[in-house]
Order: structure tokens, then C-alpha cells, then sequence
């Protein structure tokens, strides 16, 4: 199949009675002895169609009368705007028509460290005098979206007044503009020349142009004009050509922000927001989350729309209903993925982002709503049962088209209580190139490196350079339900499997997981089942990988059958395991909040495993 399908099914009666694991009595290591439960199903599954299907394509472009109609289809043919806007007037002169209010604070922090002369990001320093704004000298992929983007402008605007910031942020503009004096005929002559950091440097440009534009020197504030209006066409024409659907998303704000606050802009404004209406339909499914499954992405789209919106408020301009309609969507797939202290799971290439900072762009959208229920494109089952939340990756990796920094992450898992992550992901490809070394990127992005079963060191979807990924899992089947024991002892159970090794070993990955409403136990179950009737011969090497939280201590059982979890709260938790596994511990990274690396452990279930199949259970359950 070419395309990525995800559905759900009934299980088997078999693996419902397997499955029912944890709600009936349990032998002396606590792990199964599969008591009948009675199971409360929700409505059958409902099949969602593959990939680009999914895409909001029914996003249309606002209503507009015959009159606009022609200005924007005009404006799309290359008529000048001032032509269409006022054809017997003067060209108006270089200003803005209003000022913005920044709608997102910046990092306090990296605009101290601007003030000081460096660019920090995810905590590496880079000089100011030491940057080659030109993009002859590649920098760190992180740094580079920073410096290009200009996104630092809100870390100035953040950290003091403005007329004391402002000096700082004209430097580094004209040092910026210095070095590109000349706009490239179309997009990738050098990383300042992306259409994701031409539209985000744009948008920025205007929505701090305060800071910019101030000061007694008429001569940046000219050229500053100057570089606003040049990007704003180079972006008109090249916008199709952008790098993927974020980047032409990036693109299209900026131009919907010049055609709103520059001078006689509405045919640009008009053209701009057919555009970003239609590109927000193919980059969102049906759900709201956008097609690279990543929660940075989801937060970039936020904070496009956030400011843009804040270019219509500047101009006294409703913005149209269906960016408005968008911008819903968009907030209740990212609350999906947060645990209990409101920071993020590290999906897809995303580290553990402070729940501050989550809130902050949350607070900002002005959307007021909950995490999202109806799991479907977005792929994220999300548990909570009291103060414990589970979060399960059970739909394929994106699209390569969509994948910036695509993870083979397929069956992975995250787990917390009380706010304290218990198995997590390592997290923190995204911001490879600060403290996390570049060359770690790819190995953050493979099987390995999240909470899954691994079969012979290899990836369930292959990992390529560049944030791609090639092929391998291309089909989830996903069955979730209600559980209801004895003395009406609840629990929601997950059932999910992959297929991305049944080419290479013939095997299909079901892992099956089991919540306790009251959060105190998890249970599993993977299963290694034959892609076809008669399993291969031989036997392969597996892991089954569990990477536990920062400040989690961690030590064996006598018997290797087991470990015992000191969180740092004080409670106390047991991991066992079934059948002829054995336990390990192996060292870990753990991407922080600000993308800064931890050391942190892992507990690792491996051996050989026949083709045939196999089945390894365990347990995770809160002592005392």
C-alpha cells in the first residue's frame, strides 16, 4: 500500500482473554494468570482513510465578491498590487500601517545572553561577531533556524526595555542585511533563503518592527523597508516551491502580514490568505493534527496562526473564520500529549517541553479546551486515570513528504504519576546541534531510542538523513476498550500492532497495554506473531526497551526477573517480568524541557526469539 493506513478492529476472543492480564488474580511475580474479565466495548472501530486523505483539502478560501475575486486572481497573474489597489497614484510611501502587539513572549534568558553578544540556543552560546550571516559557514541546524528566522527578536523583546534593546537588535540587522544584499531567483541558495525561514523572518520583521525600525539611523530603517517589501514579492513567487507544507504555511503568513500592515496590500492579503487556508487544509488531518505527527510542528503552526492573528487586531481586522476554525483544531492534539505537570512527550523528533512554555502558546491561541479524544491521523492514544497518564504511539510514522524529523516510533510508550515520568522517550532529534551533539540525531530517531520492542537492532521504519524516513511500518490495526473486573475494578486497555517487520523477519509486533483507572499499575504484553500462517525457522535477537525518567534510581532483583523504581517523590514502584525474560540496565539520554541532554537509565528485556513467534509480559505496578 502505498499510503499509511490506520484502523481498528475487534481483537480475538483469544487475545481479549490474554489480554485480560491485571484485573484477575495474579501468581507470585504478580504478572498473569488470565482471569475472565468482562469487557465494555465502545462503538465499533471506524476506518480512516490513508494518508493525504485525511487532509483538510476542504478548506476553501474565504467569500469574497466579484470585486476581490479579480483583485486576487489578478495578483496571482503578477499584476503589481499597487496597480490593482490605487492604478493612478503614486506608489505610497515605505511605512507600517499599524503596530503589532506581540502575542508570544521570548526566552528572558537567550535575550540576556543577546545582550551580552551571543545567540544561545538549547543551551550552546555562539558569538554574535563570529556568525556568518551569509550561510557560507553552515551553522548547527538549530542556531541557523534562529539566526535566519529571527525568532531571536522575541528574546530581546522579552528580557528588558525596549529602548534599551533596541541598539542590539539593529547590529545584528544590518549585519544581517550586509550580508544578503542580493534575494536568489528562487528558494535553497543558502539557509537564509528557505521559504520556512523567509516567511518566519517576515512575520517576525513586522510583528517586532518596534525594535527595528526605531533609532535616529534613517538609513537601516530605509533599507529595512526595503528588505521587508523584497521578501514580501520573492515570497509571492517562490512560495509554491516552499519545502514542505510547514515551511509553505511559514511562507504564506508572511505574506497575509505584508499584505496587512505594508502599504497598499490588499491584493496581497487576499491572494495570501487563499493560500494559507488551502496549505493549512493539506498539512492538518481530520483531527487537527498536523500530517508530520510532531508536536514541534503542531506548536509551530499554533504560533504562525497566534501571530498572524495579531497582525489582523493590529489593523482592526477580523481574521478570516477559517484560520479562526483552524487555530481550534490545532490546540486539542497538542494537549494530547501532556503529562500531568503540563510539559510535553518527546515524540517525533520533540523533547519534553516545559509546561510553562506549552501554556504560554496554549493561553495565546486564546482556545479554551481539553486534550483530544478522538484519536485518528494524529495516531497519540492518550490514558489518564487519576494522577497517572499513559501516552501510546499507535499509528505509522509520518509520510515522508510530511517528516522533518521522522522517528520510527511505532508502539513506543511514555508513562507518568503525580507529574514524575516513569518510561519516557529520549527525545531532543529536533534540537540535535546544541548541547546534543549533531551526530546523535539519527540514533534519537531510531526504534531504539523510544519505549518499544526492537528486533535485531533494526528500525521498525528506516531512519534516513535529513529528517526523512524510508520504509517499513505502513499499517496499524488499534482496538481500545473499557475493562470492568472484580469489585467493578476498571481499566482501559490498548491493543495495537505493526507490521514493520514482517518483510524482514516475518514477524508482526502486537503490544498490548493495560491501565488501572486509579493509575497505580500498568500491564503489557508484546507479542511476536507470523505475518503469514507457518512462522519462519530459526531465531532472532529482540529487545524490549523501557527508558525511565530523569531522577528515577533504578536496581535489580536478586532473581533479574525484576526491578525496583525510587522516584523522586518518595514512592517507590516494581517492574516485573514474565516467562524466561531476564532484566538489564543500560544507560540512556533524556532530552530536557530547554532541549538539554541527561543522563538517565533504561531497563532492556532481551534475548533470541523463534520466528514462530513469541510473548513476553510484565508489569509496572506502585508499591505500598
Amino acid at each position: 500500500m502505498a499510503d499509511t493506513l490506520l484502523s481498528s478492529r475487534a481483537a480475538s476472543p483469544e487475545t481479549a482473554t490474554r489480554s485480560a492480564i491485571g484485573l484477575g488474580p495474579s501468581d507470585e511475580s504478580g504478572l498473569v494468570t488470565g482471569a475472565p474479565v468482562r469487557d465494555v466495548l465502545p462503538p465499533p472501530g471506524e476506518l480512516v482513510e490513508p494518508g493525504r486523505a485525511l487532509a483538510l483539502a476542504d478548506f476553501g478560501p474565504p467569500a469574497l465578491g466579484l470585486g476581490e475575486r479579480f483583485i486576487r486572481l489578478a495578483y496571482r497573474l503578477g499584476v503589481p498590487g499597487s496597480t490593482l489597489n490605487a492604478p493612478f497614484t503614486k506608489a505610497a510611501r515605505p511605512r507600517l500601517l499599524a503596530t503589532v502587539v506581540s502575542p508570544l513572549p521570548g526566552s528572558k534568558m537567550a535575550g540576556t545572553a543577546l545582550r551580552a553578544g551571543h545567540f544561545l540556543v538549547h543551551g550552546v552560546k555562539s558569538p554574535i561577531a563570529q556568525i556568518d550571516f551569509a550561510g557560507a559557514g553552515r551553522m548547527a541546524p538549530p542556531l541557523e533556524r534562529t539566526v535566519h528566522s529571527f525568532a531571536w527578536l522575541a528574546d530581546l523583546e522579552a528580557c528588558a526595555p525596549r529602548e534599551t534593546v533596541a541598539p542590539v537588535a539593529q547590529r545584528v540587522l544590518a549585519a544581517w542585511l550586509d550580508a544578503n544584499r542580493k534575494l536568489p531567483s528562487k528558494p535553497g541558495k543558502g539557509p537564509a533563503w528557505s521559504i520556512d525561514n523567509a516567511g518566519n523572518r517576515l512575520l517576525s520583521w513586522l510583528v517586532h518592527a518596534p525594535l527595528i525600525l526605531g533609532g535616529e539611523d534613517r538609513a537601516l530603517r530605509t533599507r529595512t523597508f526595503e528588505a521587508m517589501a523584497d521578501t514580501a514579492r520573492w515570497l509571492d513567487k517562490n512560495v509554491g516551491r516552499a519545502e514542505d507544507r510547514l515551511a509553505e504555511v511559514a511562507g504564506w503568513c508572511g505574506i497575509v502580514a505584508a499584505g496587512l500592515l505594508l502599504p497598499q496590500g490588499k491584493p496581497r492579503r487576499l491572494f495570501g490568505e487563499s493560500g494559507l487556508i488551502r496549505a493549512l487544509g493539506e498539512m492538518v488531518g481530520d483531527d487537527g493534527g498536523v500530517l508530520s505527527r510532531s508536536p514541534l510542528g503542531q506548536i509551530e503552526a499554533i504560533a504562525l496562526l497566534v501571530r498572524l492573528r495579531a497582525c489582523y487586531q493590529a489593523v482592526k481586522r477580523d481574521m478570516p473564520q477559517a484560520l479562526e476554525t483552524m487555530l481550534d483544531l490545532l490546540v486539542p492534539p497538542l494537549l494530547a500529549l501532556t503529562h500531568g505537570d503540563g510539559s510535553l512527550g518527546s515524540w517525533q523528533g520533540g523533547w519534553a517541553i516545559d509546561a510553562g512554555d506549552v501554556a504560554a502558546l496554549v493561553e495565546a491561541s486564546g482556545v479554551r479546551t481539553r486534550p483530544l479524544r478522538d484519536i485518528r491521523q494524529w495516531g497519540y492514544q492518550r490514558v489518564v486515570a487519576q494522577k497517572g497518564v499513559l501516552q501510546f504511539d499507535a499509528a505509522p510514522p509520518p509520510l515522508a513528504k510530511h517528516a522533518r524529523t521522522g522517528c520510527a516510533s511505532t508502539l513506543a510508550f511514555e508513562f507518568s504519576h503525580s507529574g514524575q515520568r516513569i518510561v519516557i522517550n529520549c527525545g531532543g532529534a529536533g534540537c540535535a546541534g546544541g548541547l546534543i551533539p549533531a551526530r546523535l540525531e539519527q540514533g534519537l530517531r531510531a526504534s531504539a531510542a523510544h519505549s518499544t520492542l526492537v528486533l535485531d537492532d533494526a528500525n521498525s521504519t528506516a531512519v534516513l538523513i535529513n529528517g526523512r524516513i524510508g520504509g517499513g511500518v505502513s499499517e496499524v490495526d488499534v482496538d481500545r476498550r473499557t475493562l470492568i473486573g472484580e469489585r467493578n475494578a476498571g481499566a482501559t486497555r490498548i491493543e495495537a500492532s505493526h507490521n514493520g517487520y514482517a518483510s524482514r523477519f516475518g514477524l508482526i509486533h502486537r503490544r498490548i497495554l493495560i491501565l488501572r483507572d486509579d493509575g497505580s499499575e500498568l500491564r503489557g504484553e508484546d507479542l511476536l506473531v507470523p505475518a503469514s500462517g507457518k512462522g519462519k525457522a530459526g531465531k532472532v535477537g529482540f529487545a524490549i526497551r523501557f527508558h525511565l525518567g530523569a531522577g528515577v534510581d533504578v536496581g535489580l532483583s536478586e532473581d533479574g526477573k525484576g526491578a525496583g523504581l525510587a522516584l523522586a517523590d518518595g514512592t517507590y514502584w516494581q517492574f516485573r517480568v514474565g516467562g524466561e525474560g531476564q532484566v538489564t540496565i543500560e544507560e540512556s539520554l533524556w532530552a530536557d524541557g530547554q532541549g538539554r541532554p541527561h543522563p538517565v537509565q533504561q531497563l532492556v528485556i532481551q534475548g533470541l526469539v523463534s520466528r514462530g513467534g513469541g510473548s513476553f509480559s510484565w508489569l509496572l505496578k506502585k508499591m505500598g
